[in-house]
């Protein structure tokens, strides 16, 4: 005998329904089985809410009525033959004649009682089932609908009854010895031994099964759902969850008490006590295996799965008192027990000083009444502390019989939350090293959820989760460079680079699973319009773990949301200037914000490009070096175009190809101004622990004085090129002296200086081509030969190089 059960979603609809058929179809050929149904797809909750309505004197509920019955009479119209439909179209409109009389009756008394209630949700379980027993034998299956009040027998606690066994194991063997052909069952319901009807609880139908299972000593029980067995963890939190092959009972029990919601405790105590195989299976995948719950410990994986309660508050019962005080727990348990509050979690420091316990937050406030007035006197005279309440907390939970005496389990959860800089604000373990749960911030469920995921079945694998603003030529090459190197990177790395959230100037988009990115994600109208606030809020809501916010504008705004971003324990990426190059505290403020919420704030290519310039000036200093002097070419740009001047091109030329090359930024005057040169010197000088303020710079502008005004950039250059002549004349003096120009940037004795200077042919500046940078870094090790750094130090590619660079760093620093 095989018991399988269809949950309300498997017999939502017509459509759905005839997928059950068929599955039951497959499964008579080669087994005898019976049948447990729910009610249709969302029927309960509706016939809950018309008892709602009807007891606060809401007329609307004959009209939800009426609709309910409509929905049941179009299901037989669909599933059953014509002339086969009178005897089901009579039986679905008497019992919706006994609601509409039970619900008037509600209306006038405007009482609902639990027993009241457990009567009117009878009625979804009973209609389904009839009715599908009945399609059914329309295709030549002979059935027997089975109320399962008549063999169920429960005490009188409604809403969520107890049953006994011994009377309602010898019902249904009976049933079955005198009743031929396939069983179809009610699920869900039940009746006390006066014949009230009562409701199982939570999952009931799943629990009838179970019942049934058990008291005939079924081959298994089938449970078939809408997802492919129990996951490795809420998929809806969790996008990379997959289906848990096999579990243990009671590493199902750990798992269903935690908030996995395919299988309930109780569903497993019948069959748990025959030892009879529960599958879990889904009815729109039935080639699927799902997952097999037995009483085997499979080897292997160290955890089965992670579960999580949200909605937890922590309760701390504290006191100099409760040392010596030896019954204080036992009267706590009782005080609670009382108050009909469940515990959660519990946890106790050795020192007897403090107990705290999890529980739900709807409780929370009944349980500190419970417990001061248990200890009324031991509070009055201050032996006792006030209980206090702490809100906006969830659970997780890690499971698995394999880390009974497997050590690392417990450092590998804790390693992987704190990496993630999630707080643990309790811990609970068992003596049975089955669950080891915490109580961490409901906001970073997600985050821990992934961590915690990614950490015990992804192991192999690192995901970085990047969030990209910025979209132009460095954010495009970027995007081609994680495109080119993802499988690599996966491969030879175990580095998995994921790109979440995009966005330009006018729109942003995101992606839970990740954008494709061969070809590349091109930003529309299509997509929202871009709000910085709201881009960073969705950011925070998705929290996933290693997640990088990756800044490729130019942008102030942007610039001025990092202490934001690095608040939320996200790290940062950017060849964005702006704010390492803002005040002194500014400056501070964000390496402060960095190091506290333990997250990396990356700007290689602030200086330049992919050019290891400021890794390297941070590597001398912490070795205890000390920075003497700098002298550096930090354009790219200024270098290409002063080195390209010596080719005889005029300069307003020269300007025009080096912007578009993509050399210089969308208006060039901001680097022929010096600002961009200034803000690199700026930001080197800083990194050599030097106190430096913008307005510490001496700069000297490339623009002439009316260029510096012209309102659009095409303008700019038509006045520019009035100016060819004067920086021919500046060559040519140099070349006269045997020398060349170079624009350049000097940072000695906490004085920095930018602008054009003619250099001799011996200085290594002389010999920069093209876009190249140089920097000369004179320390106290590299004191009579300065350390030299050279290379192309502008374009896109290179700097989106650098970037890609900083992003994998990340990457590895989680390995750590």
């Amino acid at each position: 005998m095989k018991i399988i059960k269809f949950g309300g979603s498997s017999v939502a609809n017509p459509e759905n329904i005839r997928k059950v058929f068929a599955i039951l179809q497959d499964k008579l050929k080669q087994h005898e089985i019976a049948i447990v149904f729910s009610a249709f797809g969302g029927v309960t909750e509706s016939l809950l809410t018309i008892a709602r309505l009807a007891r606060e004197g809401d007329q609307a509920y004959r009209d939800l009525l009426q609709t309910l019955e409509e929905k049941h009479l179009d299901i037989v119209r669909q599933l059953i033959a014509v002339q086969n439909q009178s005897t089901v179209m009579t039986y679905v409109k008497v019992r919706f004649k006994e609601l509409e009389d039970l619900f008037h009756g509600i209306f006038l008394i405007k009482e609902n009682s639990s027993r009241t209630l457990d009567y009117v949700a009878s009625f979804g379980e009973r209609l389904s089932a009839f009715i599908l027993a009945e399609a059914m034998a329309g295709k030549g299956i002979k059935t027997q609908f089975v109320d399962a009040r008549d063999v169920i027998r429960t005490n009188d606690r409604f809403g969520q009854a107890r049953v006994d066994y011994e009377v309602t194991n010898a019902l249904i063997k009976d049933y079955f010895l005198k009743n031929d052909g396939v069983k179809v069952i009610t699920g869900f319901i039940a009746s006390t031994a006066k014949g009230e009807t009562t409701t199982l609880g939570r999952s009931g139908s799943d629990y009838t099964a179970a019942i049934f299972a058990g008291a005939l000593e079924a081959q298994d029980l089938e449970i078939w759902t809408d997802v492919s067995g129990v996951l490795t963890s809420d998929p809806k939190m969790v996008y990379t969850a997959f289906t848990i092959p096999q579990l243990s009972y009671n590493e199902a029990m750990e798992l269903s008490h935690f908030g996995a919601k395919v299988i309930f405790p109780a569903t497993m105590q019948p069959a748990m006590k025959k030892n009879i195989p529960i599958y879990i299976k889904n009815t729109f995948e039935p080639e699927n295996p799902g997952t097999l719950i037995n009483g085997e410990v499979s080897h292997g994986a160290l955890i089965k799965g992670i579960s999580s309660m949200s909605n937890i508050s922590i309760v701390t019962v504290q006191g100099a008192g409760l040392i010596e005080g030896g019954a204080t727990v036992s009267r706590v348990f009782r005080a609670l027990a009382e108050a009909k509050v469940n515990i959660v979690l519990i946890s106790q420091a050795s020192s007897e000083h403090s107990i705290c316990l999890a529980i739900k937050t709807h409780e929370a406030f009944l349980a500190k009444e419970s417990i001061e007035k248990e200890f009324f006197y031991e509070i009055k005279s201050g032996e006792m502390d006030e209980v206090s309440l702490l809100h906006g907390l969830a659970t997780i939970a890690v499971v698995g019989e394999n880390m009974k005496q497997n050590p690392g389990a417990s450092g590998r959860m804790f390693r992987a939350l704190g990496r993630n800089n999630v707080n643990v604000a309790a811990i609970a373990q068992g003596s049975s090293e089955l669950n080891i749960s915490a109580v961490i911030p409901q906001p970073d469920l997600q985050k821990a959820l992934n961590a915690l995921h990614e950490a015990f079945f992804l192991s192999e694998n690192k995901v970085l989760h990047v969030f990209l603003v910025g979209t132009g030529l460095i954010g495009q090459a970027l995007m081609k460079m994680i495109a080119s190197q993802q499988n690599k990177l996966l491969k030879d790395n175990e580095l998995d680079v994921q790109i979440h959230g995009l966005a330009n100037s006018r729109f942003m988009a995101f992606h839970e699973d990740g954008f494709e990115l061969k070809p590349a994600y091109q930003l529309s109208d299509k997509d929202e319009p871009m709000d910085l606030e709201k881009f960073i809020q969705k950011m925070e809501e998705m929290n996933f773990s290693n997640s990088v916010f990756v800044d490729c504008t130019a942008s102030q705004d942007v610039a001025d949301a990092y202490s934001r971003v690095l608040e939320a324990k996200v790290a940062i990426v950017t060849p964005n200037k702006r704010a390492n190059s803002g005040s002194m505290d500014q400056y501070r403020a964000l390496k402060r914000i960095a190091k506290r919420r333990g997250v990396k704030f990356l700007y290689e290519t602030n200086v330049a490009a992919g050019l290891p310039v400021i890794n390297t000036l941070q590597d001398l200093m912490l070795s205890g070096d000390k920075v003497i002097r700098i002298e550096a070419v930090l354009s790219g740009s200024m270098n290409f175009i002063f080195s390209e001047l010596e080719n005889g091109a005029p300069f307003s030329e020269v300007v025009k190809i080096a912007k578009d090359k993509g050399y210089t930024e969308p208006d060039p005057r901001d680097d022929l101004s010096g600002m961009d040169v200034a803000r690199k010197i700026l930001i080197l000088g800083r990194e050599a622990e030097q106190v430096l303020e913008f307005d510490d710079i001496t700069i000297q502008s490339m623009v002439p004085a009316d260029c510096q005004h012209a309102a659009t950039v095409p303008e700019f250059f038509e006045k520019l090129s009035g100016h060819d002549g004067d920086f021919a004349k500046l060559l040519r003096k140099a070349g006269e002296n045997g020398e060349r120009l170079r624009f350049m940037a000097t940072l000695e004795d906490g004085k920095a200086k930018v602008g054009l200077k003619s250099l001799p042919e011996s200085h290594p500046f002389s010999s920069l081509k093209g876009s190249d940078n140089m920097i000369l870094l004179t320390t106290d090790r590299y004191h009579d030969r300065p350390m030299i750094i050279r290379g192309p130090g502008a374009g896109a590619d290179v700097t989106a190089a650098g970037v890609f660079a900083d992003v994998i760093r990340i990457g590895n620093y989680t390995r750590e």
